[in-house]
């Protein structure tokens, strides 16, 4: 298994917590030197916050592990990938590299839908989609599936 694959199986394991919870399942882990220094799953409806999803619970944790709102020398990984919310606060907290899992062509701000990433802001971090694809997509597959047949 890759460090890759290693880090998003992590992001996985806080998607089904998250589905475990009543959340969608979307998780999140913030790499800096080999170690995990923040890490986020959904928590919208614990929160009532439009404003709790995996990425920015994530960062927020990174940022006060390291005590920096730049987490310029660290990775991201996201088993779905961002919305533009979060694609925001990722260029906002300067993290140069992004991992995601399943594309989400509903919300995605990095090529579902748009690629925010591609305009011309400041640090525009480098972008690799489908880590790990098929796992994401079928957290994701279960949880809906589940709510559709009334027992989510």
């Amino acid at each position: 298994m890759s460090d890759h694959e290693r880090w998003m199986a992590r992001a996985l394991d806080l998607a089904r917590e998250a589905a475990e919870a009543g959340e969608v399942p979307v998780g999140c882990v913030i790499v800096r030197e080999g170690a995990i220094v923040g890490e986020g799953r959904n928590r919208r409806e614990e929160k009532r916050s439009a404003l709790s999803h995996a990425e920015t619970e994530a960062i927020a944790m990174a940022n006060a592990a390291l005590d920096s709102w730049r987490l310029d020398d660290c990775a991201l990984y996201v088993t779905l990938e961002p919305c533009p919310m979060c694609a925001g606060a990722i260029l906002n907290a300067r993290i140069p590299r992004v991992y995601y899992g399943a594309r989400d062509a509903a919300f995605g701000a990095c090529g579902g839908v748009f690629n925010l990433f591609m305009e011309d802001f400041p640090h525009t971090p480098a972008l690799v989609g489908g880590i790990l694809a098929e796992p994401c997509r079928a957290v994701l597959g279960d949880f809906f599936q589940r709510l559709r047949q009334g027992r989510g």
